[in-house]
Order: structure tokens, then C-alpha cells, then sequence
């Protein structure tokens, strides 16, 4: 072979690979914490809050109508769309959350949809909350736990096991939630700003942080009704930088959490109470990244998601939204925290011109855990058997096909307390009568028929939870019961080798099981 044949193969090699990753879509996965789908207009007609970017992405895509996070709060959700994984799995998260100061939940072996992505020649990012910990070097190495006190870091040191080391090429963003210190901006593994400390709620106030706002770390350049529009300017960037692609973007928004906190642009603009102005500045983010695609010209090949990670919370104030015609949980039950539908079914939109048909409906069983199996099928890439254990590809949704498993697909509810719920077809099955947490239920005045500490509701007539059924179906009960405590000891729900459980592990405190033990042993 000569050296110009040689050349021309090279070129021609070269040229099929430049082909494929432009190919590949881009992949953009907006996240909002706290926001229920009565708070969003293309869900709920009724809503008080104006939503035109995301009824927009519903006009031009896709909208999903029974999608639910792995959680009802945001720690245990964003571990499960990174990992494809039930957060409970995991040793240190069977309940609640993490705080800015955790310890790393993600393991740097573990794959993520970042790492997998990345491994497909994808440039990845990581721009907002994290809140899933990450390695801070501590002054005194005795004293580790779930919550390191900020008494015990030293915030000029790097931060190890970050978003960096899952397969994020760059990350800005906050540790946690913008209650939570440190009160600072942190780009890839440093924290950045001047720093100074305010070790009361006395200097947090005077310092200008709206309540709840804990002491801790603060630079003094950081301005918590800044934040959001400082992600959106920083995304917005990122996306013009790698523009050429393929790219991966991870934008975990901190609103409409409380503290709620909208800029002065937005200040009293929804007319409802600051939830709905946060709401619509949310709204307003996502718009920048939807226009930023047209000035690009690349949205056609960029599949965009919104979704939420739970429910909204109470700190909205329910009762005096309710006065005036919203309802944030929309028809449903419960709120952030709870197993009722209210706290984990979610708004969940998705718009990729290229593939989806535009204004189309979903009523598709699915979890916030399916993300990292969709990507690695739009990719052409196997998972490994120890990846993605609880994720189904919502891919053939998208090309308006049924997902795996179809009518009779299963998903995990997991409550604030670490209570669950299981979801399978049109039957859920409650272990409890108070939707497995405190934070309670708006629509308590409209009482359950037959109310029970076992309950059973038929999604497919009665998804507002109004009447139990478990007295007319207990094999119903007893095969879900089943099915959950296989999930369980079996360390997946999807089809697959068995992976480790610490079940019955004896160190492991897991009161929760206690709905299944009879089968687990």
C-alpha cells in the first residue's frame, strides 16, 4: 500500500469519526428543586404561575405525565439520575440528606452518566447544586461523619471526589443548597471568593442571607438572589464554548428551593407570593438555554430535559397559594418529602427536534433513575452489569414506542424518612397512612375511603389516592410485597446478575425493611 493510499484511508478514518460525533446528540438535563407539576402551566391550566420556556419545550416536545424521582427529596433523586442507582443502596443515604459538608455519596468508581458519556468522546459539565458531597480536607481527621461541622475544613485546601471525579470535565456550582455553607462559589475542586466566617444566625442575617441560611463559610463576593442567573450566564457559556460537540450538561438549578430567594427582576412579578416568583426565574433560565441553542443553530440534535427533583416544598406556603387558586402539587396528594404522588411525580419534558414529534403526550411509567440507561442506548453503549442497576431507557418514548417493561414497569417510592412505596402498573402500595413523612398532605381535608396503615390505590382510575383498595386485593399486596423485597435483596430491578445487599447486614440500622421482612429471609 502506498503512503497515499495509506493518507487517503487516514483521512477517510478521520472523517467517519467526525461524522459519528456530530451524530451524537447533545444532551442538556435542566434540573429545578422543589417544584411540583401544579407549578408549571403546560401541566396545570390553572397554575398562577406563567411558565412560557418550559410550556414551550412542552409545545415542541415531549411531556411526560407519570415520571417520578427516585426520591422525595433531592439528595437520594440526584444520586439516582447520575447513577441509574436507588440512593437507599448505598450505606451512609437509606434516609434524608446530605449537607455542604458531606462526604462523597458518589464512589469515583462508580459510573455516572457524566463517565459514560465522557468514555463516548462527550465534553461534559456540571453547573448548579450538587449536593451530593464531595472530600474536604479536614483539620482534625477524628471527626468525620454525614455533616462535618465547617469548624473542621479547611476551605483553602482542594476539594477531592467531586463532581470532577465522576466524569464532570467542569464544574461551577454550590455544595449543596442555598441554605446550606458554605455560602460560596466552588469551580472544580477550590472554593472560590474572599472568605470570611459568620458563626451566627445574627451575622448570616446581617450578612443579607434570607432564612433558613445556616452559619458557616461565605465569600464575600456571593449574593444568594445572584446565584441562579450566575448558573444560567455560566452554562450559557460553556455551551457557546463547546458548541461543536458532542456535549454533556448537568444544570441542577437551586430553585425554587428555600431559601426563596428571586432577584429583583423578579421580585413580586408572578403576583402569587416569592415561590411563584422563583418559579418564573426559573422558568427564565430555562429560556436562556432553549435561546442559546437557536443563536447556535444547534437545538435540532440537542435533546433538552426539565424535570424536578421532587415535589414542592411547604416553605412555598400551600395554604395561601391554595387561597388563591394554586395548587403546587396540582391534583395530587402529599408535597416534597412524602410518598404520596404529590412529592415524587414530577414535571418532565423533554425536546429533541430532531427525534421527537412536537406537543406529544407520554402517560409512560418512568423514574428520574432512567436517565443514565437512555443516554448509554442513544450512544450505542452496553452497560456494565454494575451500572445503571434500577435504570430503563425512556429512549423509545422519545420515538414514541414503549419503554421496557412496558404497562407493568416498576418503580421505588422512598420517602423523607426513608419509608417506601412501590409502584408497580396501575398498582402503588403504601406502608403507612401519613405518606411516609411529616411534611404532610395539602389535600388532607379531602380524607382517603377506607383509610389504613396499608394501603392500596389503582393508578389507573384513582392516581388522586382517594380510596384504598387493600381489603379487595391482598395478592395484590402480597406479590408487590414480593417484587419489592426481591429489589431489595437482588441489588437491582433490572434484568441482570445479583449485586451486592446489605440487607441483612447486621451493622446496617434499616428499620425501614421491616414492611418486607418475611421476605427477605
Amino acid at each position: 500500500m502506498t503512503t497515499k493510499q495509506i493518507t487517503t484511508m487516514l483521512l477517510a478514518l478521520c472523517a467517519s469519526l467526525v461524522t459519528a460525533d456530530a451524530a451524537k446528540p447533545n444532551i442538556i438535563y435542566i434540573l429545578a428543586d422543589d417544584m411540583g407539576q401544579g407549578d408549571v402551566t403546560a401541566y396545570n391550566k390553572d397554575s398562577k404561575i406563567p411558565t412560557p420556556s418550559i410550556d414551550r419545550m412542552a409545545r415542541e416536545g415531549l411531556k411526560f405525565m407519570d415520571t417520578h424521582t427516585s426520591s422525595g427529596v433531592c439528595t437520594p433523586t440526584r444520586y439516582g439520575i447520575l447513577t441509574g442507582r436507588y440512593s437507599w443502596r448505598t450505606s451512609t443515604l437509606k434516609q434524608g440528606v446530605l449537607g455542604g459538608h458531606s462526604s462523597h455519596l458518589i464512589e469515583p468508581t462508580r459510573e455516572t452518566v457524566a463517565s459514560l458519556l465522557k468514555k463516548q468522546g462527550y465534553k461534559t459539565a456540571c453547573v448548579g447544586k450538587w449536593h451530593l458531597g464531595m472530600d474536604w480536607k479536614l483539620t482534625d481527621e477524628s471527626k468525620t461523619g454525614n455533616r462535618t461541622s465547617y469548624k473542621n475544613i479547611d476551605p483553602k485546601a482542594p476539594i477531592t471526589n467531586g463532581p470532577n471525579a465522576v466524569g464532570f470535565d467542569y464544574y461551577f456550582g454550590i455544595a449543596a443548597s442555598l441554605n446550606m455553607d458554605p455560602h460560596a462559589y466552588i469551580e472544580n475542586d477550590r472554593l472560590q471568593g474572599t472568605l470570611e466566617i459568620l458563626d451566627t444566625l445574627d451575622a448570616v442575617n446581617a450578612r443579607g442571607f434570607t432564612q433558613p441560611s445556616k452559619p458557616g463559610y461565605a465569600a464575600k463576593e456571593y449574593i444568594q438572589q445572584e446565584v441562579l442567573s450566575t448558573f444560567a450566564e455560566k452554562t450559557c457559556s460553556w455551551i457557546r464554548e463547546n458548541k461543536d460537540g458532542p456535549f454533556f450538561v448537568y444544570f441542577p438549578l437551586p430553585s425554587p428551593h428555600s431559601p426563596i430567594v428571586p432577584s429583583d427582576r423578579f421580585n413580586n412579578k408572578s403576583g402569587l407570593n416569592d415561590h411563584g416568583d422563583f418559579c418564573m426565574e426559573t422558568d427564565w433560565v430555562v429560556g436562556e438555554v432553549l435561546k442559546t441553542l437557536d443563536e447556535l443553530g444547534i437545538a435540532d440534535n440537542t435533546l433538552v430535559v426539565f424535570a424536578a427533583d421532587n415535589g414542592t416544598s411547604p416553605k412555598a406556603g400551600f395554604p395561601a397559594m391554595a387561597k388563591q387558586g394554586h395548587h403546587s402539587s396540582w391534583i395530587y396528594r402529599g408535597m416534597k418529602g412524602t410518598n404520596w404522588e404529590g412529592g415524587h411525580r414530577v414535571p418532565f419534558i423533554a425536546r429533541w427536534p430532531k427525534v421527537i414529534k412536537a406537543g406529544g403526550v407520554s402517560e409512560a411509567l418512568s423514574c428520574t433513575t432512567d436517565l443514565m440507561a437512555t443516554c448509554a442506548e442513544m450512544v450505542g453503549q452496553k452497560l456494565d452489569d454494575t451500572a445503571g442497576e434500577d435504570s430503563v431507557s425512556f429512549l423509545p418514548a422519545l420515538k414514541g414506542e414503549e419503554i421496557p417493561g412496558g404497562k407493568n414497569r416498576l418503580v421505588i417510592h422512598h420517602s423523607d424518612k426513608g419509608v417506601f412505596s412501590i409502584r408497580s402498573g396501575k398498582w402503588k402500595v403504601m406502608f403507612d397512612d401519613f405518606g411516609g413523612s411529616n411534611r404532610g398532605d395539602p389535600r388532607k381535608d379531602d380524607p382517603i375511603i377506607n383509610a389504613a396503615q396499608l394501603q392500596l390505590f389503582d393508578m389507573s382510575t384513582d392516581a388522586i389516592e382517594k380510596i384504598n383498595v387493600a381489603a379487595e386485593h391482598p395478592e395484590v399486596i402480597d406479590g408487590m410485597k414480593k417484587q419489592l423485597a426481591g429489589i431489595i435483596k437482588n441489588g437491582r430491578s433490572t434484568p441482570g446478575p445479583n449485586l451486592p445487599s446489605d440487607y441483612n447486614d447486621p451493622a446496617v440500622k434499616w428499620e425501614q425493611l421491616s414492611v418486607v421482612s418475611e421476605y427477605l429471609k
